[in-house]
């Protein structure tokens, strides 16, 4: 575990708590990828949906992309926000089986980025079509356990332990490694209406412009993945 970028200063009791929400809504954006993901491919391998080679490389496409999200949220996890709050917690909060289950995604997603170029290679060989479906399912079990969790205890501990102003400063450098194009769209389809009115208030402008320019792309994109 690397050292904190900067010290931090634990929440004491009676300060503000920090939000958390993003984080959640990042859960639920993996969590309905990666369920329908399966799906989908779990239908072509059934032989329920007829894939083409267009739609296949599309397919493929977003599997990359989901798989990095993946690799961003958990490495973003293990550099920005374990090192706080092991520092603002202590032993109150452990974290050595959640970082286990970090290193064990790695390997996993490659397989799947290995798999989903070879669907998109050669989308009627049923073995590479049950292969990535087999992996996803992997993964989608994997992410339900972890996930999990990640939300009964370290979400809990973040909000007990870790100051507004440390919090801040995680979300901050998590921002900075995310692709908005992918992640902001796939946020939007997991918010309530009373979250999605809180982060447009609460993001201005610049949340309401995010929103114009990349959600009807990425919309467009989802109907060549998904159907529809």
């Amino acid at each position: 575990m690397t050292t904190p970028p900067v010290p931090v200063t634990p929440r004491t009791e009676g300060d503000p708590r920090p939000d958390t929400l993003g984080m959640r809504l990042a859960h639920r954006a993996m969590l309905r990828d990666v369920r329908r993901l399966t799906d989908l491919l779990q239908q072509v391998a059934a032989g329920r949906t007829a894939v083409e080679a267009k739609r296949a490389a599309g397919i493929a496409g977003y599997v990359g992309d989901y798989c990095d999200s993946v690799h961003h949220h958990h490495s973003a996890e293990d550099d920005a926000l374990w090192p706080v709050l092991a520092a603002s917690a202590g032993p109150s909060v452990d974290l050595a089986e959640l970082s286990d289950d970090h290193a064990a995604l790695d390997p996993l997603l490659d397989r799947i980025r290995a798999g989903a170029a070879a669907f998109a290679a050669r989308p009627a060989d049923e073995d590479a079509v049950t292969a990535l479906a087999v992996d996803l399912a992997e993964l989608r079990d994997t992410l339900e356990e972890h996930i999990a969790d990640e939300e009964a205890s370290v979400l809990p501990a973040i909000e007990q332990h870790v100051s507004v102003g440390d919090w801040a400063a995680v979300e901050a450098r998590i921002r900075k490694r995310a692709k908005l194009s992918f992640e902001v769209p796939r946020v939007v389809d997991v918010v309530t209406p009373e979250e999605r009115a809180t982060l447009v208030a609460e993001g201005g402008l610049a949340v309401r412009l995010m929103l114009a320019l990349l959600v009807p792309p990425f919309r467009r994109r989802e109907r060549r993945v998904f159907g529809g």
